[in-house]
């Protein structure tokens, strides 16, 4: 659109001046006309008649000299000043370190070299602000930081959020947690229910938070300290959840009572319980069977005693037919008995609060304890990679160097080596040394002995932090290798999840999970196109597609998106999905976007990434560069998917011709290029869409710059560029 317009006021003004000449010849003709005499009317014919092709010829490369003067003139005077305007408003808004070209007159040259000096100034001045304001945000970053660090490291699933039920904030425990939550059902997207300014409404009952809410506020009247309110819920998945909200209160405008009891908003903390109530079913059912099935058995005990009481002289046959039935019954007793332990052992061990470690993990931390504790030397025997083991890390940790002490003081064993091997459910923990060996009576005197190791007294035995895990402890001596080793048999654990690999790649070096700042937003409030910029969530998102023809049977073959909440861009929130399109890649785009059959193959197909998709971007606006293209693969699908995107969408393509009209080009390079944005990741869905992302946020106040402030001004102001028009 900015050349069309160059081109129509160059036009006119070109047409006005050839009017005007025009006019004045016309003009001057007509006078000289009229006063010239009939003679001399007829002698100017005829020296004109047989020149007139040459005087058009002169009259039209005047024109043309004419129109190459009007056109320098144009370029100089009026087109480089709106083209050096442009340059400055980003200069001033979005990029301090552009310079103004020096185009156009000596004179606007001179002009653009006194900006650009001023800007030189400015730059160094905003240099200077910039790092007293760091140093004095010094202790403010690091008390964030010691937050973010704090909840990131929480074992339990924290997520904080407004009344609004917006989440301000969530550690990566919750983010796990609410993966799993989603149910097996889902694609592996399923961690975007939770992000920062999403509603919690999406994943817990309204009712429940509000009744909760309503327990908490009740209480804070009667004027209780630390109200809290806990519920329990099913999630979709079927998984029993139980919540602990605690309020979070609001800041004291006027210093009275009443702000103190106000609520900003709240703090959830939740616990997946589904494996405890199943347990304490079981144990249930358990107990009823083991007492209903025993009642029958203690009745026929009864009985038979009581006839061998009554009748001492019965025959000696119908004696042994009533020990036995006393022998049978006791019997069964016994193997039901033996069933239930067996059967609820897991449980009774889980009662004890022990933590999931990895075995690894805790073979390094003895090292360290007995070389520093006893200046003995250890090394590795034999250690199974990934084995998590289920223990109380510091008692244990005491057990272990308590043994290498006795060892050492009485056995002189000069070294120790450790073993660690996974055996179904339980995991073997090896002390090994060679030479002497351990009678089991001395063993059995350790484990009753206190633990004393270093000056360190513990209150507890060996046997008792053996039992306290469930475990066994023994002596084996290895014939063959001249080793002997003491074995402790420990419960074994799950691995832990972990965060996915496409996450990490895309994170920072710790995800931004906090966001205090939507504690004052009160979107539902507001119509969304009367909302200004600044204050709305964005999905920013780009598609890799098999070609460039969406209703010609195109197909999308990779997504991308991440969100902007608060002005501010958080990569590690993100989708970046390949899709399987059913149909073959063209050969002339794998060089471009990178992306091969073999990646293609057995990824989820479109009907499947789509749902995904919807749920990361429902409630927001969505972003893209060319969104007319993208938005069309995703209408083409609504019939065969249902998934239909009706919110509001930006394009940067046309919000670029809106702020730069003059420009030439308007594409992503180009306009990173004139803000000052590093391209990375070029023709991935997820690093155009991160790009896009950040060319937007440079966008805002180029368009506040303009009067151009709402979503509704920012719509109506794209859907007028030249850009608009183009239909796919």
């Amino acid at each position: 659109m900015a050349a069309q317009s160059g081109k129509l006021k160059l036009a006119l003004i070109l047409g006005s001046v050839y009017l005007l000449l025009v006019l004045l010849f016309s003009a001057l003709g007509t006078v000289l006309w009229a006063d010239m005499k009939e003679a001399e009317r007829q002698a100017f014919l005829a020296i004109l008649q047989p020149r007139i092709e040459l005087s058009i010829l002169i009259i039209l490369m005047t024109w043309f000299v004419l129109g190459l003067i009007v056109h320098a003139v144009y370029r100089a005077y009026a087109l480089a000043p709106l083209t050096l305007r442009e340059q400055a408003l980003v200069m001033v808004n979005a990029n301090p370190g552009l310079r103004l070209q020096e185009l156009g007159a000596p004179e606007i040259r001179t002009l653009a070299q006194v900006v650009n000096a001023l800007a030189e100034q400015r730059e160094s001045l905003q240099r200077d602000v910039g790092d007293r304001i760091a140093e004095a945000k010094a202790s403010i970053e690091e008390e964030k930081n010691r937050l973010a660090a704090l909840m990131s490291e929480l074992t339990q699933s924290v997520v904080v959020c407004n009344l609004d039920g917006r989440i301000l904030l969530y550690n990566n425990r919750a983010r796990l947690q609410f993966k799993a939550l989603a149910g097996e059902s889902q694609s592996a997207q399923d961690g975007v229910l939770i992000g920062l300014g999403r509603s919690i409404f999406a994943i817990l009952e309204r009712n429940l938070i509000a009744h909760a809410l309503e327990n908490i506020q009740q209480r804070l009247a009667r004027g209780s300290l630390q109200p809290t309110a806990n519920f329990v819920t099913a999630s979709r998945a079927g998984q029993l959840i139980r919540v602990q909200m605690a309020p979070v209160r609001g800041a004291a405008r006027d210093g009275g009572a009443e702000a103190e009891r106000s609520i900003a908003g709240y703090v959830l903390m939740l616990d997946n319980i589904t494996r405890n109530f199943e347990m304490e079913s079981r144990r249930d059912a358990l107990l009823q069977s083991l007492t209903e099935g025993s009642r029958a058995s203690l009745g026929n005990i009864r009985a038979a005693v009581e006839n061998l009481l009554d009748y001492p002289d019965m025959d000696v046959g119908q004696r042994d037919r009533f020990v036995g039935i006393i022998r049978d019954e006791v019997g069964a007793m016994g193997q039901r008995l033996d069933q239930t332990v067996n059967e609820f052992s897991d449980a009774l061990k889980a009662r004890w609060p022990l933590e999931d470690m990895l075995g690894e993990d805790f073979i390094a931390a003895a090292q360290r304890r007995i070389e520093k504790k006893l200046g003995l030397p250890t090394k590795l025997d034999e250690v199974a990679e990934g084995v998590w083991v289920k223990v109380d890390s510091f008692s244990l940790l005491q057990g272990v160097t308590y043994l290498a002490s006795r060892l050492h003081d009485e056995y002189d064993i000069r070294e120790i080596r450790f073993r660690l091997l996974p055996d179904g459910r339980l995991v073997h923990l090896d002390l090994v040394w060679s030479g002497a060996v351990v009678g089991s009576q001395t063993l059995l005197a350790w484990e009753i002995d206190p633990m004393n190791v270093a000056g360190e007294n513990s209150p507890l035995t060996l046997r008792e932090v053996i039992e306290r895990h469930g475990g066994e402890i023994w002596f084996e001596r290895e014939k063959a290798s001249h080793r002997a080793f003491i074995r402790m048999l420990l419960p074994s654990a799950q691995p832990q999840e972990t965060v996915e690999p496409a996450a990490l790649l895309h994170a920072e070096s710790r995800p931004e999970y906090y966001d205090f700042n939507l504690f004052r937003q009160t979107e539902e409030s507001r119509a969304l196109d009367d909302r200004l910029l600044t204050e709305l969530t964005y999905t920013v998102f780009d598609t890799e597609t098999t070609g460039l023809e969406p209703s010609a049977g195109d197909e999308i073959i990779q997504i991308g998106a991440t969100r902007i909440v608060n002005g501010r861009l958080l990569r590690s929130e993100c989708i970046d999905q390949i899709v399987d399109p059913r149909r073959p890649l063209r050969p002339e785009g794998i060089p471009i976007h990178g992306i091969t059959e073999e990646m293609v193959a057995g990824q989820p197909t479109i009907d499947r990434v789509l749902p995904t998709f919807y749920a990361f971007s429902e409630d927001t606006v969505l972003v893209a560069h060319n969104a007319a293209f993208d938005m069309r693969f995703l209408q083409l699908k609504e019939a065969a998917t249902g998934i239909c995107f009706r919110q509001p969408v930006l394009d940067t393509l046309l919000l670029s011709a809106v702020i730069h009209p003059n420009q030439e080009s308007h594409k992503l390079e180009a306009i990173c290029a004139r803000l000052g944005i590093n391209v990375i990741g070029r023709h991935t869905a997820l690093g155009d869409a991160i790009v896009t992302g950040e060319v937007f946020l440079r966008m805002i106040p180029l368009l506040n710059e303009m009067g151009i402030r709402t979503l509704r001004e920012a719509r109506e102001a794209a859907e007028r560029t030249y850009y608009a028009r183009i239909k796919y």
